[in-house]
């Protein structure tokens, strides 16, 4: 029988390898075959902080898209993407999705809920980040999101 972890508080973000988003943005296009779009930033703005698109009380500050068509821009190019971000170092990674992959959405709770689980069942864990409004994506091959309630109820998660 297996054991029910409590997530009681949010776990700690490792870093991602490399120093500047630069470096992951041309690692996400070169190495993954990721296509990548740099979204809004952070500013310095009267000892504080404030997002690049101008929006007062901006809901996700330095994590959105700042133009309509992003997705359409995207490129999988690391010499774009190196060009992209050369322009605007601190630009968020914006990463299109139903192309090379789709994204599951859950509850960050949910989320280290199901990769403790997945771990103790041996399955291979695939790539998965965090939001700032504590949310989790897993990112999984297109069309694998359909099938996701069928496995769960498979599984007996539910």
């Amino acid at each position: 029988m297996e054991e029910t972890m409590a997530v009681t508080e949010a776990a700690r973000i490792p870093q991602q390898r490399g120093a500047q988003l630069l470096d992951s943005a041309v690692r996400y296009a070169e190495e993954r075959h990721w296509d990548v779009f740099p979204g809004t930033w952070l500013e310095a703005v009267e000892g504080g902080q404030r997002c690049s698109c101008g929006e007062l009380r901006c809901p996700l500050p330095g994590a959105h898209a700042g133009r309509p068509d992003w997705a359409n821009q995207a490129t999988g190019s690391a010499t774009a993407a190196r060009r992209m971000w050369t322009k605007q170092p601190t630009a968020s990674i914006l990463l299109p999705t139903g192309r090379t992959f789709d994204a599951l959405e859950v509850s960050e709770s949910a989320g280290f809920l199901a990769l403790a689980r997945m771990e103790r069942m041996d399955l291979p864990l695939g790539p998965v980040t965090c939001t700032p409004d504590r949310r989790m994506l897993f990112f999984v091959l297109p069309g694998a999101a359909l099938k996701a309630p069928e496995l769960i109820r498979n599984l007996g998660w539910v």
